[in-house]
């Protein structure tokens, strides 16, 4: 109170002072050195004065001013009086001539060259120029000889309220969380006043809001504008437009003023949860939809926006947590339900999940108002496809002995259509694996027929391929490879691996190994080859040569010639008769 008390005194005191300073220099004032003034009857004794005295005297002279004043943007009919120039030197003759130089002399201020008295010629703006440095002199009239050294004086403008605050650098854009407690700082804005911050109170601004209300508040002082409302939503409104004035004269009555806008935003935080817009959804999706297709989408709407709108999708429960998976669409925060395993609506025609959407970044403020999650259930019918027939088996192994009859079955495959239709399966043989045509297939019941004759020495391995294909819809096609080892039969005589010739020196002994036969056989049979040697008929009582089981014995591996003497040579022909044990 005091204060404001204060404020108003100035208020009222200030024009007055004005005024007094305005006038003041137009009176009369004596000379302020009395050294200077000169008693009556004191002539004789200034006829004494010698020059360099009376010169003394005249530099010690006294002007009647120090600095003048005039009021700014003052206009009138007549020009105004600043101010008068006068020398005690002056004794009220016509001797003495005023002469003024400087700033805006004879332009702005003009001297009566008589009286002293200066005026302004124009209206002057402090705010342009706030002074004018300017230089006196007296001179002698009829000589124009100095009788004062120049003297240098100020004209000073004096202010008046002539200019309103400005915000320099408004409009004004500014943002501030939503939910935040009264009193958070917004923003700061500054105004300027081209008055004299000095003089008065022409530039003492203050600060108060026009529009923004009760929604922020300003320190009128500082110009901080802070919020004045809690918890202040920006998902129920998210711009606030605010007018803010500054007032000069410390915003009296009668003060300038100025405005600025102030668009003040409320950035979000996450203190909205997820919510999916409906609580059920349904989907169909085809059993033979391929892995990792999306077949549906979920969404959870969140009022917040930015990272504190984003949500992770799961699926938390149902008997599809296995078959099914959820993952989150970067760009529209969907929840994308895709499949993992293969679907077959023969074996489950139906799923049931439970899918959860839960915020990424949880505020900690905000945590008791949560929880920042939303759950929906998810109903999945799988639908039936024309699927192609399906084997009992991914590969067959059949076996047949070389020796098989013509027309006879080794083997057979089994198929069946896993639809509900269950259309019926024929079968067939693809040619291109079975060139020489050596197997036949019953189209009806999958048995597999021997066309031509076997020979395992020929071909052991019989690799071809079985289509089944479906009577109602030929495109519905499978194929499985079949494998037919075929089994060996003793139908192979042993035969000698090679045509033996030995030698034998004459002195050989009684025993002695001559010759090592050895055998082959085309047949395999599964203990392996084991083979008689015998010789023939005719050549069992030769009492020259035996023939036995190997056991170790090796015959030489070269002819040994005699080394007594040439003899000549004598040939024996033994014939060995080989046949294997039945």
């Amino acid at each position: 109170m005091p204060e404001r008390l204060t404020e108003m005194l100035m208020d009222t005191w200030t024009p007055l002072i004005i005024l007094w300073i305005t006038v003041l220099p137009s009176i009369y004032m004596a000379p302020m050195n009395q050294s200077q003034v000169l008693p009556s009857g004191s002539s004789t004794g200034l006829k004494r004065l010698t020059e360099e005295q009376r010169v003394l005297n005249r530099s010690k002279r006294g002007w009647v001013w120090n600095q003048m004043f005039v009021l700014e943007e003052f206009s009138g009919p007549e020009p105004i009086l600043v101010g008068r120039l006068h020398t005690d030197l002056d004794p009220g003759s016509s001797k003495i001539k005023y002469i003024l130089s400087g700033d805006g002399a004879g332009t702005i201020f003009v001297i009566n060259d008589k009286t002293g008295d200066i005026h302004a010629m124009k209206r002057l703006d402090r705010e342009e120029k706030a002074e004018y440095t300017l230089t006196a002199q007296a001179v002698d009239r009829d000589t124009n000889k100095p009788l004062e050294p120049p003297s240098e004086f100020i004209i000073k403008v004096q202010d008046i309220n002539d200019n309103a605050p400005e915000f320099v650098d408004g409009p004004y854009h500014a943002t501030v969380p939503e939910m935040s407690v009264v009193g958070t700082f917004v923003t700061k804005v500054t105004a300027t006043d081209a008055d004299d911050p000095v003089y008065g109170n022409s530039a003492k601004l203050v600060y108060s809001i026009l529009e923004g209300q009760p929604y922020f508040s300003i320190e009128p002082h500082t110009a901080i504008i802070k919020t004045a409302l809690p918890n202040m939503d920006r998902e129920a409104k998210e711009e606030y437009f605010v007018v803010i004035q500054a007032k000069d004269m410390g915003g009296h009555m009668g003060g300038l003023s100025g405005t600025t806008t102030v668009t003040i935003t409320l950035t979000d935080v996450n203190d909205n949860p997820p919510k999916f817009a409906q609580s059920l959804y349904h989907f169909s999706v085809m059993e033979d939809v391929a892995l990792g297709e999306p077949i549906g989408r979920v969404k959870a709407n969140d009022l917040d926006i930015g990272e504190n709108a984003k949500s992770s999708y799961d699926i938390i429960e149902g008997d599809g947590m296995d078959i099914f998976e959820i993952t989150t669409d970067a760009q529209t925060q969907d929840g994308v339900i895709r499949v993992r395993k293969p679907l077959d609506f023969e074996t489950k025609k139906s799923y049931t999940l439970k899918v959860e959407a839960a915020n990424i970044h949880i505020d900690p403020r905000f945590i008791s108002g949560g929880p920042f999650k939303d759950t929906a259930t998810v109903k999945i019918v799988v639908e039936d496809a024309d699927e192609p027939p399906v084997f009992s088996s991914p590969t067959y192994l059949l076996e047949v002995h070389e020796n098989a009859a013509i027309n006879s079955v080794i083997g057979q495959v089994t198929a069946h259509d896993p639809d509900v239709s269950s259309s019926p399966i024929r079968f067939s043989i693809d040619r291109h694996t079975d060139l020489e045509r050596q197997f036949n297939i019953n189209a009806e019941d999958g048995k597999i027929t021997l066309a031509t004759p076997l020979d395992r020495e020929t071909n052991t391995w019989h690799n071809i391929t079985i289509v089944a294909t479906e009577t109602r819809n030929h495109s519905q096609v499978s194929r499985v490879p079949v494998t037919i080892k075929v089994l060996d039969v003793n139908d192979n005589a042993p035969e000698f691996a090679s045509e033996h010739e030995a030698f034998l020196c004459e002195n050989g002994k009684p025993g002695q190994v001559i010759q090592i036969v050895s055998a082959v056989d085309k047949d395999d049979p599964k203990n392996g080859h084991y083979f008689l040697y015998s010789l023939l008929p005719e050549m069992v009582n030769n009492p020259n040569f035996t023939i036995k089981k190997n056991e170790g014995c090796r015959a030489p591996d070269r002819q040994i010639p005699s080394l007594l003497r040439p003899k000549p040579e004598v040939i024996h022909q033994v014939f060995i008769r080989l046949e294997r044990p039945t």
